[in-house]
């Protein structure tokens, strides 16, 4: 009677894990495609420090005594 009792545990822990098994067989979700490497150049484009080649110059209005 002992040992049903140890076995049964078991056995459903098998059983838990052959419905894991065929569960991730018909998931559509696969992370792996979803996964981002980093920014990309949109993002690279957008957030580029100003440099001064892209600024235009404007010159600086002297005070007027007057």
């Amino acid at each position: 009677m002992a040992s049903k009792a140890r076995k049964a545990p078991r056995f459903s822990r098998d059983v838990a894990e052959l419905f894991g098994a065929l569960r991730s067989l018909v998931d559509p979700y696969r992370p792996e495609l979803h996964y981002m490497r980093g920014p990309g150049p949109k993002w690279r484009a957008k957030h580029a420090p100003v440099t001064p080649a892209d600024t235009v110059s404007v010159p600086t209005l002297a005070h007027a005594k007057g």
